[in-house]
């Protein structure tokens, strides 16, 4: 079914004329109570085996209820499964015209309108059997307007393979060299950011460095606020990336911050077991990261190990039975070294507390269980790490839109 979605103004004419033309199956007219008997008359002239619907508004001026009424009649066009929609926009008031635009634009519908050359010297109208036809082109369709939001929605929700395939679909269209080179180079961005997401630290950074100078570059010459300010911010975060790289792998408080942000979108997803998860080895590595800043040495690769490092742990540390076997080794080899105070010990003096806020990990399907984690389990556990030591706060999150 072909539905035309129609403006209705005092005039006939280029209603009639938008009727002949396009010939639909259905046709939804939207009109003010002042318009209402040109509607009622044009349903009785044109009718026939034609369906129609009739929405009023109660204020023709309000661009808020023209764009609400417009939505109704989309909603409409749907329900009658219609397979294309013609929204003609050439009747009734300027907010009218203005809010049927707002709403449809980026939708699949198209516009038309009916005018022509010869018009009414004291009016403006077009004089009757001159009036003509003309489709208009959605623009958000040619600038990609609403494959943007798609984007934006993507990004800000964390979702970077569906940012990407946005950002593919803009690539798709006509473009001109700075919006081309802009959408690649932001592509190349994300792209990055998904492989940091996945611990692909040194990835992660190439992309980051080859990509977003460009896209910065190009934003700030178009003057493009949010996406200056977006791209600027992760300009910032560089810094974290990089002091992870720099160590090649080895346990850090960079990476360990950089685990508990990780975390931290995988809770805002709602993915609380896979947050958890996280937050279980960040236990671990705060042992190891404080470890390697005091002592120098990285507690699970013996090849680093200094001379008189107490043999009797190896075994403990290197094949430990579980988290909490883990942290009394590191106690004692604190104690070992002469060490009072630290990280290590603190998280294992805070052994009862720490095993009861485990529990439900311990319960989850990713664990040794079949419960899911709620948002509470993880927050527990992550408000414990935040007040243990100010070197266990998560890097910040990445900027949205």
């Amino acid at each position: 079914m072909k539905v035309l979605i129609l403006t209705v103004g005092t005039t006939r004419a280029p209603l009639e004329e938008s009727l002949t033309q396009h010939a639909p199956e259905g046709v939804i007219f939207l009109a003010s109570q002042q318009t209402h008997p040109v509607a009622a008359e044009l349903v009785r002239d044109y009718g026939g085996s034609l369906r129609h619907h009739t929405l009023l508004l109660e204020d023709a001026e309000s661009l808020l209820e023209a764009y609400q009424v417009a939505l109704k009649a989309l909603r409409k066009a749907l329900e009658w499964e219609a397979s294309a929609i013609v929204a003609d926009l050439t009747g009734g008031t300027k907010p009218m015209a203005a809010g049927l635009t707002l709403a449809l634009t980026g939708r699949g519908v198209v516009f038309s309108y009916v005018g022509g050359e010869r018009r009414d010297k004291e009016t403006g109208r077009v004089l009757p059997g001159s009036e003509r036809l003309r489709l208009l082109e959605d623009p958000s369709s040619r600038l990609g307007l609403r494959e943007w939001q798609g984007f934006v929605r993507a990004w800000n929700g964390l979702n970077l393979g569906m940012a990407v395939a946005e950002l593919e679909a803009l690539l798709q269209k006509p473009l001109s060299p700075s919006e081309e080179r802009f959408y690649r180079a932001l592509r190349g961005v994300t792209q990055g950011l998904m492989e940091w997401d996945r611990f692909r630290h040194a990835e992660a950074l190439r992309l980051l460095q080859e990509h977003l100078p460009v896209a910065l570059a190009v934003a700030e010459a178009w003057g493009h606020g949010a996406k200056v300010r977006v791209l600027r911010g992760l300009e910032e975060a560089l810094g974290d990336l990089q002091a992870i790289v720099r160590e090649g792998g080895k346990p850090t408080f960079p990476l360990l911050r950089d685990l508990l942000a990780n975390a931290e979108r995988r809770a805002a997803l709602g993915r609380y077991d896979d947050a958890l998860a996280r937050l279980y080895r960040a236990l671990e590595l705060a042992a190891e990261a404080d470890i390697h800043e005091r002592l120098g040495f990285v507690l699970k690769d013996p090849k680093t190990w200094p001379e008189g490092f107490p043999e009797f742990l190896r075994e403990r540390i290197l094949k430990p039975r579980g988290l909490m076997e883990l942290l009394e080794a590191a106690f004692e080899l604190d104690l070992a070294f002469g060490e009072k105070g630290t990280l290590a010990q603190r998280l294992f003096g805070e052994k009862n507390r720490l095993q009861a806020l485990l529990a439900r990990r311990h319960l989850s399907i990713l664990a040794h269980g079949t419960q899911p984690v709620g948002e509470e389990d993880y927050r527990r556990l992550m408000d414990f790490l935040l007040r243990l030591d100010p070197r266990l706060t998560p890097l910040p999150p990445w900027p949205r839109f």
